[in-house]
């Protein structure tokens, strides 16, 4: 089994970024988590996360104070889930900080 970490610095001031956790066999991808976190005073908070984590491939939404939403995710195989997940973050990683931060002020 071969696990790879890294993270990928998606916007020009350095406080968003997307962390990948990639496991493969035998060159198929078993497992994955792609998280979009941001940076808030100095401090990262994760705000969308894709896994397969309780057994079932899905979406978190993050809010502040630790309430998630679970969203599962109907993707025939890990490798297209891992391109779709990186792919609606970078496109939309705008809107999901925009979305927090409106939380995180009330």
């Amino acid at each position: 089994m071969v696990k790879k970490e890294f993270t990928k610095v998606i916007s020009q001031s350095g406080d968003d970024r997307l962390r990948l956790k990639i496991e493969t066999e035998k060159g198929k991808v078993v497992d994955i988590v792609v998280q979009y976190e941001a940076k808030f005073d100095e401090e990262w908070h994760p705000i969308v996360r894709y896994d397969c984590s309780h057994g079932f491939l899905h979406r978190d939404v993050m809010w502040p104070g630790g309430k998630k939403e679970k969203y599962p995710l109907d993707i025939p195989d890990l490798k297209t889930a891992l391109l779709y997940a990186e792919q609606d973050i970078k496109d939309r990683w705008k809107w999901y900080r925009d979305r927090y931060r409106r939380r995180l002020r009330k």
